[in-house]
């Protein structure tokens, strides 16, 4: 065995704040040997990312609960509990919670290292943590300033 098995419990995993929304991980590159990252994620109402699109990594999501609206290809698609979508690297996309409630999913990216963004220019929150200071105006441009450096387009700036 080259690394060792990982476990995370109920509200264990770094956790931080990304422009509102919380994102938990459960496996980074460096428990993966570099072949995935996955967290999950609470998007509250009105969260989500702008259109973007990766140039280095493939991204998948589930649904646990809730409702995330995802637009791919200028194609809008309400995923409720159960939904899984695969984005191909290269694919414009975008997710976001149009209801009013908080949503939860997985994301899963191959390989690894996106989540160095998010550390990057996230905000620390406590273990368990599933809400999110609302963003601010530095915060949005630390992650306007990161996303290249990870082979991230944002298509359309956050507003």
């Amino acid at each position: 065995m080259t690394r060792p098995p990982t476990l995370r419990t109920t509200g264990e995993g770094r956790t931080v704040a990304v422009v509102g929304d919380v994102y938990r991980f459960l496996a980074t590159g460096e428990d993966t040997s570099g072949t995935y990252a996955q967290w999950e994620a609470v998007v509250p109402p009105g969260g989500g990312p702008p259109p973007h699109v990766h140039s280095r990594e493939e991204e998948g999501f589930y649904v646990l609960d809730g409702e995330i609206t995802f637009t791919v290809g200028g194609e809008r698609v309400v995923a409720t509990a159960g939904t899984f979508a695969s984005m191909p690297a290269g694919t414009p996309h975008s997710f976001r919670n149009e209801s009013d409630r908080p949503a939860r999913m997985l994301i899963t990216v191959a390989p690894a290292g996106l989540e160095h963004m998010f550390f990057e220019v996230g905000v620390p929150l406590a273990d368990g943590a599933t809400a999110a200071p609302p963003p601010t105006p530095d915060e949005v441009e630390r992650l306007l300033a990161a996303a290249p450096r990870y082979g991230i387009e944002i298509r359309v700036p956050p507003h």
